[in-house]
């Protein structure tokens, strides 16, 4: 048996739960893909509080908290201010309200690129202060030599290529990756270079369709999509940008809900309740227990 937290509904406090140790593993992930083939698709939402873990955790494979928190959370203009700080306290957050999917934690940008040494003291500190499976960082081949060095030291290392939003300053912008044949070969050797070092999986995003196959083929480790292609292994979306919390979303999600509707409309019948004043008080809202 583990131990986690879950919300009470009824009080909105986190209490001790036990619950039976069914949290998929980092090595279980990397064998759905076998001999090139991934047959159930991985299935992979971000969550960034307990209560969204919550919600999510059943129907998921793996939790990204991503440093997409930036933009979702505290309404940042890019995810390049986030600090470890931040991940760590949305990371543990979401470990606790979760207890099924493997929890991955972006490594924030400044936090790893100076050196493999760099990266494995901001890796390791996330997982001690998180409890999370093992972490996410951006870029390719230039990135190998950290990502065999945090694999080797018993740290689980997602890869993220395409469309890396950290470098959204080199890269000038949100645009598809993979349109020139220089970009679209860099890329897929990109894939390869993280998954010759040891990545148990890779992100792709924002890459044109061809080249998100190529990659997906080209590598051992299963292939995470996002604006990339069907045929990934995988796929992630923004789980605000899939409910529909945002009224501007990228091309390539579908909105499955309109969660800002529904909350909008909850705020605007009660402000016309309470300026009404036909808000319940307690006398109608409280239903004794019957006795027993």
């Amino acid at each position: 048996m583990s131990t986690t937290f879950q919300i009470d509904t009824a009080t909105s406090r986190a209490t001790p739960t036990p619950a039976p140790m069914k949290r998929l593993t980092i090595p279980v992930i990397r064998r759905r893909k076998k001999d090139g083939v991934t047959e159930e698709p991985i299935v992979m939402l971000t969550a960034y509080t307990a209560r969204q873990a919550q919600l999510l955790d059943a129907h998921c494979d793996l939790l990204l908290v991503g440093d997409s928190l930036g933009q979702v959370i505290y309404g940042l203009p890019s995810s390049v201010p986030v600090t470890l700080d931040m991940m760590a306290a949305h990371g543990a957050a979401v470990v606790r309200g979760s207890y099924h999917a493997a929890v991955i934690v972006d490594m924030p940008f400044g936090t790893y690129e100076q050196s493999p040494q760099q990266a494995f003291e901001s890796a390791s500190r996330l997982l001690k202060e998180t409890g999370c499976a093992g972490v996410k960082l951006e870029g390719g081949e230039a990135m190998a030599e950290t990502v065999e060095f945090l694999s080797n030291r018993g740290i689980p290392v997602m890869g993220h290529i395409g469309l890396t939003p950290q470098a959204v300053n080199v890269l000038g912008g949100y645009n598809a990756r993979g349109r020139s044949d220089a970009e679209a070969a860099k890329i897929v050797n990109d894939a390869k270079a993280l998954d010759d070092a040891g990545a148990f999986a890779i992100v792709i995003e924002g890459v044109v369709e061809p080249i998100a196959i190529e990659a997906t083929k080209a590598i051992s480790c299963p292939s995470i999509g996002i604006g990339g292609s069907a045929e990934c292994d995988g796929q992630v979306l923004v789980t605000e940008d899939m409910c529909g919390m945002f009224e501007r979303v990228p091309r390539f999600v579908k909105r499955y809900a309109d969660i800002a509707g529904l909350i909008s409309g909850a705020a605007e019948q009660y402000a016309q309740e309470v300026r009404a004043r036909t808000f319940p008080g307690i006398e109608q809202t409280y239903q004794p227990k019957k006795p027993a």
